[in-house]
């Protein structure tokens, strides 16, 4: 039954790439071209004037944080918008009467989030390339955590995606609540020039911990403690798996 299982799983994984493969010109050439737009914007017409942040350049500060913001905006919408798409054609139908273990699908979901997560953060990381030296200071910290960010907010998708009514319902969340806790989130900042009440209230974005952890991967100095962010990020991966189980187990909004 493994085996089986490990088929499906691979089934799910291997469908969710190649539909956003098929569609790069969507999925994956808009990231690069955005965040084209914020080095040179931010990093170079805007950073000129800034200087230094935290002892490096401003663009240099702004690069990790971009990298997070493409991993996170795409693993989310990725699995909102195919799951919700199987949901509304009455595919998913088809899987939940499957003898598949519900763990496998949402697994499988997930990891089609997660691989394009990670293939347009590579993307950015290359094109931050060509306007910053890029040094990785702790390249398995890294690594754990953009993964890590990834599954979190794939599973997020996966959960907006259970509740959705239609099509304008996937869009709610990015827009209103995803993206403003993104842009607030220490992309373009640094939590030390907040007042103390600001970094307090800050202290309360979850996206605040991602991007100082990561930026630490890579810079080697973060304004939140290392642990607390690992802690606050696994946490919430693991609060959102288990919603995540209960709501596709229950069937919850799984009918329209």
């Amino acid at each position: 039954m493994r085996g089986l299982y490990f088929i499906a799983f691979k089934s799910i994984v291997i469908k969710e790439i190649t539909r956003f493969s098929r569609i790069w010109i969507q999925t994956l050439l808009p990231p690069a071209i955005t965040m084209t737009l914020y080095f040179l914007i931010f990093g170079s017409l805007v950073g000129s004037r800034i200087g230094e942040m935290g002892g490096v350049s401003y663009m240099e500060f702004i690069a990790p944080g971009l990298i997070m913001m493409s991993v996170i905006t795409n693993s989310y919408s990725n699995v909102a918008s195919s799951f919700f798409s199987a949901k509304f054609q009455r595919n998913l139908e088809e899987l939940l009467v499957a003898p598949v273990p519900h763990y496998v699908m949402i697994g499988g979901y997930v990891a089609g989030g997660v691989a394009r997560g990670l293939l347009v953060g590579l993307i950015v990381t290359l094109v931050a390339m060509f306007f910053v030296d890029l040094h990785l200071q702790h390249p398995l910290l890294v690594v754990v955590t953009v993964f890590l960010t990834s599954v979190l907010f794939a599973l997020g998708g996966l959960i907006n995606a259970v509740f959705a009514r239609n099509f304008d319902d996937i869009s709610i969340i990015p827009t209103f609540v995803l993206t403003p806790l993104t842009y607030l989130g220490g992309v373009f900042y640094s939590l030390s020039l907040l007042p103390d009440f600001w970094r307090g209230v800050s202290a309360l974005n979850p996206i605040v911990y991602m991007i100082n952890v990561f930026r630490y991967g890579f810079l080697g100095f973060a304004d939140i403690s290392v642990g607390l962010s690992m802690l606050v990020i696994v946490g919430f991966c693991v609060g959102l798996w288990l919603l995540a189980y209960y709501l596709v187990s229950r069937g919850i909004g799984l009918r329209t």
